[in-house]
């Protein structure tokens, strides 16, 4: 049997014999191939990103030429685990994710990339399986179909938005001590989650569990994934790229794996007050000379900024670029 697309049939691939081609997955990434080698090693995402189909993986070996690690799949039960080894040819632009135990053991996905742009991934992946009966193979094809569509759409958008987050890290931030007007407190509480941007890092203010506002750091430090629609569980957030885990206000890390979060910035007032109107209440509506009364004008509440100290530091202190973590 020879296989199409980027020339390489199975023999110079040296699938074994007594597997089949079930399906041959293409698309074209928007990714250039140094981020998808990136991804390709990343295998601590895989529970987490795609925790659709994975329930928890461990490391048992890496280095250059791939990794090893002992997965399991949803629904996490023992006949679900396996023994996975990812082998990299860089110079030949491929990979092959072998498994070695446990659940489809014998099993091979390769998966060829062409560059085609700097930003641009041509990927084919093709799914080889210990079964010879048709039947099975077109269920299983199928099946391989659909997740290999989900898992790289995952994979694309994790790609796109670290790019998108290094290129802006290695730009050029100006400071400023200008604060950022957030208006009345009360409106504020009313908007919360609220995204807003403090010398050109991103910031999500939340309610804490004493009432408190507080704008934490919405970027990871460990990969730079997004923290901005992370649901605080008991004032911790964690990243939906890789799992890892930081107290909102401090930053620091809650898992133990070495990583600091740019600590939460303060909220203050401006100690100013200014006039709006109150909706009017029944009492207040009249009729005069065919008029309804006015609305009444009475003080909102007091104007709430976005401060350049950290949350419990005292207010003369200043503080390193916000959105650069500590190791």
């Amino acid at each position: 049997m020879r296989d199409s697309q980027i020339n390489v049939d199975r023999e110079r691939l040296r699938v074994a014999p007594s597997l089949e081609l079930a399906v041959t997955w293409r698309r074209e990434v928007r990714a250039g191939i140094e981020r998808i080698w990136e991804n390709v090693f990343d295998w601590e995402h895989l529970p987490v990103l795609h925790e659709m189909y994975f329930n928890a993986v461990e490391q048992i070996e890496i280095g250059d030429w791939g990794w090893r690690v002992a997965l399991t799949k949803n629904p996490g039960t023992p006949d679900r685990s396996m023994v996975l080894e990812m082998r990299a040819d860089r110079e030949k632009a491929r990979y092959r994710v072998q498994t070695l135990s446990g659940d489809g053991a014998g099993t091979e996905i390769w998966t060829l990339l062409t560059p085609l742009a700097p930003h641009r991934t041509a990927v084919e992946v093709r799914y080889y399986l210990p079964e010879r009966r048709p039947e099975r193979l077109a269920a299983l094809a199928d099946k391989y179909r659909a997740s290999c569509a989900r898992l790289w759409n995952e994979d694309e958008a994790m790609m796109m938005r670290r790019e998108e987050m290094m290129t802006r890290a290695s730009a050029e931030r100006r400071r400023s001590e200008k604060p950022v007007p957030l208006g009345p407190s009360a409106g504020l509480r009313r908007r919360l989650p609220l995204l807003v941007e403090y010398e050109g890092e991103p910031f999500r203010i939340v309610e804490g569990e004493d009432g408190s506002l507080l704008a934490h750091a919405t970027i990871c430090p460990h990969w730079l994934g997004p923290l901005d629609e992370a649901a605080p569980q008991n004032g911790i957030l964690r990243c939906p790229w890789h799992g890892y885990r930081f107290d909102m206000r401090s930053g620091e890390s809650a898992d133990g794996r070495g990583y600091r979060l740019a600590p939460a910035r303060a909220l203050r007032s401006t100690g100013h007050r200014r006039s709006e109107p109150r909706p009017l209440r029944p009492a207040d509506i009249r009729q005069q000379h065919g008029q309804q009364a006015e609305q009444r004008q009475e003080s909102a509440d007091l104007i709430d900024v976005i401060d350049a100290r950290r949350v419990g530091e005292p207010a003369e202190r200043r503080c390193p670029d916000p959105g650069h973590p500590e190791r």
